[in-house]
């Protein structure tokens, strides 16, 4: 039966909402009793669009699919119709729920490769069937955030407004993205179901069907400046900007300013730097310095930065493709691994191993430390195993977590932070959830205690994130043992 829309509503919430082979996995530990605890990290292996930094989001939102998570009757029925699920297991289904432990990274953090930006405590079964819907959440609302703080270094103190709904993957994807490209920077969104939803300022302005709509521009931009006075801004690009556009509105605009209003004008195509010089000359010379000018059509951080960089006389930069889409990367580089399982009632730590080295992962249950210099700003992360104490004095050497011969010494004491906190415990939340304006003026913080050279558009400084010497060692160790195991079964074979 196809879904209908009551079904497509509630997807978001449903178990079923993730990979098939997540659920014959889980079969295959429910018949063989081997639901144990488990730790597993979720992180990413490179940093989008060649930058160095990237903002966690799409954790709010986890929280809350990962306290409703439940297998529906119809959910159940379905996989039933597959023939692969026995009636014992769809029984355990029935009565799923999420009842782990996940430690995550505020969000808004300031976040880098390899590190995890959340762990969960749970069980084996618990832990696969929730994969999809972690790296779903996380990987797409990480890269829109990080794409949103891109754009707004770009464009210095001009306002950003995402703009992206039309250009979306679809209804859910626009709803993140907004979402997303809000706690990255962006001021406000036009997707006003986002709008309500996550209670971000909505803005617009007029299409050009609006002004083809009237028999000629200026009673286009009359009618809606008498409709909306406290929010004109005329869109002057739909016949000839400069010789039409331009002295239609600077007429308009004069009337709206004797009457105690403001407005602005928006370019939605040409050269924004040349049109928006000639406009700025014109709406001074007729005594409107303060109406503002709003650019859109295409943009990315690379082409703001460009224009910024030569001053053009922008104040506010509509940008839809380019940061709801993530533009030049699809996708942020997010895995979720398996990092410690019980043994004989003990938690050990378990690694992956790859011909990549880059696929090779980090050993046990993990905690991310955060060390800043003496004016506040971050110099290094560092990965170690929870239970490691970091020293109050000496010296402490910092490990690069894939080259063996690349490390550094810090000398303490130095300030620092333990990244990860406990979100939830027992499925359910340990706190109320922030706002999205708290989480945005977080990102906002953060980013702004990291050098400038970390956020460079191109060629930025590469941030350190490295392994304590032990959480180093043990990962050698794991790795030289199952070398010698192997080694050992292909010479005995």
């Amino acid at each position: 039966m196809a879904a209908t829309p009551q079904d497509r509503a509630r997807a978001h919430r449903s178990a079923l909402f993730t990979d098939l082979y997540e659920l014959t996995m889980a079969q295959g530990y429910f018949l063989k009793g081997m639901d144990q605890k488990a730790v597993f990290d979720m992180f990413f292996r490179r940093p989008p669009f060649q930058g160095s930094l990237s903002v966690f989001a799409g954790l709010g939102d986890l929280l809350d699919q990962l306290e409703n998570l439940r297998f529906e009757d119809e959910d159940i029925a379905y996989l039933e119709s597959l023939g692969l699920f026995q009636p014992s297991f769809l029984e355990y289904l029935r009565e799923f729920s999420f009842t782990g432990e996940l430690y995550a990274m505020p969000e808004g953090s300031v976040v880098f490769p390899l590190e995890p930006l959340l762990r969960v405590h749970t069980t084996m079964i618990e832990a696969q069937i929730i994969e999809g819907m972690v790296l779903n959440t996380i990987n797409f609302q990480t890269l829109i955030a990080t794409k949103a703080a891109r754009v707004k270094a770009a464009a210095g103190d001009g306002r950003v407004v995402e703009f992206g709904l039309r250009r979306a993957q679809g209804w859910d994807g626009a709803l993140a993205a907004s979402r997303a490209a809000f706690i990255g920077g962006a001021a406000a969104t036009s997707n006003t179901l986002a709008g309500r939803m996550f209670e971000i300022p909505v803005s617009g302005t007029m299409a050009h069907s609006w002004v083809m709509a009237f028999e000629d521009e200026r009673t286009a931009f009359e009618t809606y400046a008498e409709l909306y006075p406290e929010r004109t801004v005329l869109l002057i690009d739909t016949y000839d900007t400069l010789n039409s556009g331009l002295p239609n509105a600077i007429e308009v605009g004069k009337r709206l300013q004797a009457n105690g209003y403001g407005f602005g004008i928006r370019l939605d195509s040409g050269d924004i730097e040349y049109l928006s010089r000639k406009v700025r000359e014109g709406l001074d010379a007729a005594g409107l310095p303060e109406a503002k000018i709003a650019v859109s059509n295409e943009l990315s951080e690379e082409i703001i930065d460009q224009l910024v960089s030569r001053n053009v006389p922008v104040d506010m930069w509509g940008v839809g493709t380019n940061l709801v889409t993530g533009g030049c990367d699809s996708s942020l580089t997010g895995v979720y691994k398996l990092a410690a399982k019980q043994y004989n009632g003990e938690l050990r730590p378990t690694m992956k191993l790859s011909d990549h080295p880059a696929k090779t992962t980090n050993p046990g249950v993990k905690q991310v430390y955060r060390f800043f210099d003496t004016a506040g700003a971050p110099i290094a992360d560092l990965i170690a195993f929870e239970h490691e104490r970091i020293p109050e004095s000496g010296e402490l050497v910092f490990y690069h977590p894939q080259v063996d011969s690349c490390r550094f010494t810090m000398r303490l004491p130095k300030a620092y932070r333990a990244q990860l906190r406990c979100q939830m415990k027992d499925g359910k939340r340990l706190s109320p959830a922030p706002s999205l304006a708290e989480i945005q003026a977080y990102a906002t913080e953060e980013l702004g205690r990291f050098d400038d050279t970390y956020k460079r558009i191109i060629n930025p400084h590469l941030y350190k994130v490295s392994l304590t010497g032990l959480m180093k060692s043990t990962k050698l160790e794991m790795v030289n043992g199952f070398l010698e195991r192997s080694e050992r079964r292909y010479t005995e074979s």
